[in-house]
């Protein structure tokens, strides 16, 4: 397969296209306003983390964009553009900071299309010593917000419709799966054999290689996610144990973590965590999610040291990642996320 042409400029610069773009990237620009006031208003600092980082993330799935720097001596340190502020936040609440969000620009490589973009914004924040369901009312209020902010109070996407004034469903992992697969997730945890039988019921392909991971994926976003917030927004909620690398296990039944995802229209707006603090856990994960990925793509990212040290020193706190070009193409109708960038990358992208 050829690569696209990147030397065929994009035509987001053009006059007449810049026009027909306009109104959705003012109401982004007024969306960003409503959002940091709204943040200032409830006590929230905005930081600025720094996007150069030593490891873009630890997820298997992930990829990262890596560059060097090199010192005025020449030594060359190699480092990545981060897929997320996350660790640099939660090094912030080691350092004793309480309430801070960060509304800043992330890197993902081999990601395009309709709902991904290989630069992207994430807005992301956190709360320490208070309630992982409180991220539920901030996201309700965010929702509101957008709308407000778009004049647009009907959503939708694809066909599937949502309310953003509408009370939030919170549904969890395995009620969705009952409900929209006819699934017994917590009968099928940890056994491969019985999760890929439910897979083959349900048409789906398993693979020799596919582990209970990859079958739980299959299922999820075949059969669960396009359920999902369709009238309403949802929060699927409680993820098994294994599908939450960064989350602390529910105090109520240690087969599952305090993790949610947000969903309007059938489309993943945010992932939240009740935070993972014990250290050696999280490095067991971390090196878990490597091992994987060098199986899968024959690489791995390095740990980050400095972030596994400060885990020590963080306090219990709850955060969570919102895609926010997402939830401007929500709120104003757009059907692709470069509709709401004001300068997309060149090439093919659509």
């Amino acid at each position: 397969m050829n690569p696209p042409d990147v030397t065929e400029p994009s035509p987001w610069w053009d006059r007449g296209v810049h026009q027909d773009r306009r109104p959705r990237l003012l109401a982004r620009a007024a969306l960003r306003v409503a959002v940091r006031r709204w943040f200032e208003a409830e006590g929230f600092v905005e930081v600025e983390p720094a996007a150069l980082q030593v490891s873009p993330g630890n997820e298997t799935h992930i990829a990262g964009f890596a560059t060097d720097f090199v010192a005025p001596d020449g030594a060359v340190q190699p480092y990545y553009l981060h897929a997320s502020p996350e660790f640099a936040c939660k090094k912030l609440l080691a350092a004793g900071e309480t309430r801070i969000f960060a509304l800043t620009s992330v890197w993902r490589n081999g990601e395009r299309g309709p709902l991904h973009h290989p630069e992207f914004t994430m807005l992301e924040w956190y709360r320490v010593g208070e309630a992982y369901s409180l991220l539920i009312a901030d996201c309700g209020a965010l929702l509101r917000l957008a709308a407000q902010a778009s004049g647009l109070k009907q959503w939708s996407f694809r066909g599937r419709s949502c309310d953003p004034f509408a009370p939030i469903e919170r549904l969890t992992v395995c009620e969705a799966f009952s409900r929209h697969a006819g699934v017994d997730l917590a009968a099928c945890l940890e056994d491969r054999a019985a999760l890929a039988r439910e897979t083959l019921r349900l048409g789906l392909r398993v693979a020799d290689d596919d582990t209970w991971s990859d079958l739980f994926s299959k299922i999820l976003s075949d059969r669960i996610e396009p359920q999902l917030g369709i009238g309403h927004a949802t929060v699927l909620d409680l993820y098994p144990a294994s599908e939450a690398a960064l989350a602390r296990r529910s105090p109520h039944d240690l087969r599952f973590a305090e993790r949610f995802e947000l969903y309007a229209c059938g489309v993943e707006l945010a992932n939240a965590f009740g935070e993972l603090t014990d250290a050696p856990e999280q490095r067991r994960r971390f090196e878990m999610e490597m091992a994987e990925r060098q199986r899968i793509y024959g690489d791995y990212y390095p740990l980050d040291e400095d972030f596994l040290r400060a885990l020590e020193h963080m306090p219990e706190a709850c955060g969570i990642a919102l895609g926010f070009d997402r939830l401007v193409m929500l709120a104003t109708g757009a059907t692709h996320i470069e509709d709401v960038i004001w300068t997309p990358l060149a090439g093919a992208g659509r």
